[in-house]
């Protein structure tokens, strides 16, 4: 128990750290999306590799990785299940970014860290990392392309219907968009190319085969690693300056609560039920099951939703609530386990 504790304070000190190097300024106001990058594309794919290399491949991909894909697809279900009765009806897109704010966790910047300093291994986040990366980021990507574009078409529809007569010979279709096989092709090349699945990827591999790196280069690869977690959880810290999540005039309390009330809660007890009575996992098993079940929404649904011109206020203000309240949650839960 007290190493648990002791995990947690470890994350929000380096947090608050950030925080406060957010509010002074010194780094300027380039300095937290540098510093998120240098981890993702140079940091974090050497710590996968690095952690995952010297990892039980079955591990990696054993039950766990089916507890993160099943409670995730049931998290999202669930919300657009409840949305479509108690919410005021939305585009389908926005939907969409709701239901990833109640299911997709923050597995690389609170995932990595949590999995080291409370779990024991930064490894055990793969299972997760690479659920979300290689399966559910091509399902909603899929989703976000077939939903705008069918808003899109709609929207032009009606635009043409209030045009002059005299216009009525002209086409009023949209521009031809790629074909569905040629967005699914792009989006597999996204995902290939995708630095935490190289990183993880090579480090399965290497894992499996008994490789090795050559003494200075892997002495290297340690050290750029070494650089990650610190880095996420610092950038992390920045992003929270000067947020204000619940701006009545949005008007979108309702999707916000129901999206952090399924991520905070339900998603939790989802993984528990998958592990436990489904997979029949227990123990420290379960407990990792739970705890990263637990981990808040992911800072790519914002991504997604900036990328899209949709969900923008649902995903920005679940993101902030559910990190502020899911650490205090993963604690209870760490030590309920413990």
């Amino acid at each position: 128990m007290l190493e648990v504790v002791s995990g947690f304070t470890v994350v929000w000190v380096i947090i608050l750290v950030g925080y406060a190097t957010g509010r002074s300024g010194v780094l300027g106001e380039h300095g937290q999306p540098v510093l998120s990058r240098v981890a993702f594309f140079v940091a974090s794919p050497a710590l996968l590799f690095d952690t995952l290399s010297a990892a039980d491949v079955q591990s990696v991909l054993g039950p766990q990785l089916l507890v993160a894909g099943i409670s995730a697809l049931a998290a999202a279900g669930l919300y657009l299940l409840v949305a479509r009765f108690v919410l005021p009806r939305r585009d389908g897109s926005e939907t969409v970014i709701g239901a990833l704010s109640a299911s997709m966790v923050n597995s690389a910047n609170l995932g990595i860290p949590i999995a080291a300093y409370v779990l024991g291994n930064a490894a055990l986040a793969a299972p997760v990392l690479i659920f979300q990366l290689a399966v559910y980021t091509p399902i909603y990507v899929a989703a976000l392309d077939s939903t705008t574009a069918a808003e899109a078409r709609r929207r032009h529809t009606g635009a043409a219907g209030n045009t002059a007569t005299h216009d009525a010979g002209r086409s009023a279709g949209p521009r031809r968009s790629p074909s569905r096989w040629t967005s699914f092709w792009r989006q597999v090349g996204h995902v290939a190319l995708n630095p935490m699945i190289i990183g993880s990827v090579l480090g399965l591999a290497f894992s499996a085969t008994g490789w090795s790196l050559p003494g200075p280069i892997a002495e290297s690869v340690s050290l750029i690693a070494g650089a990650s977690i610190p880095a996420m959880l610092l950038a992390f810290g920045m992003s929270l300056v000067g947020s204000r999540p619940l701006d009545k005039g949005a008007g979108r309390r309702g999707d916000v609560a129901l999206a952090s009330g399924i991520k905070l809660v339900i998603h939790p007890l989802l993984a528990w039920l998958v592990a436990g009575p489904l997979f029949g996992l227990e123990g420290n098993e379960l407990l990792i099951a739970v705890v990263l079940g637990s981990l808040p929404t992911a800072q790519n649904v914002f991504v997604s939703a900036s990328r899209y011109e949709t969900g923008l206020v649902v995903s920005k203000d679940t993101i902030l609530i559910t990190t502020i309240v899911a650490i205090p949650a993963m604690i209870a839960v760490a030590l309920i386990f413990a």
